[in-house]
């Protein structure tokens, strides 16, 4: 789910601070529900899809 832009430029985009996004990212903090549905509509994708496993 690549959108090209920078994690520092998308977590701008979605109003979430740079290093919280970044550890959401790596898989090192705990995501509330709110903060599942701004990742999803800054990568313009349903939310469920950020829990698909890669094909």
């Amino acid at each position: 789910m690549a959108k090209g832009v920078s994690q520092q430029d998308f977590a701008l985009e979605i109003e979430m601070d740079r290093t919280y996004f970044g550890g959401v990212e790596r898989g090192e903090r705990n995501v509330s529900i709110d903060n599942i549905e701004r990742i999803a509509k800054g990568l313009e994708v349903s939310p469920w899809l950020l829990f698909k496993e890669p094909d």
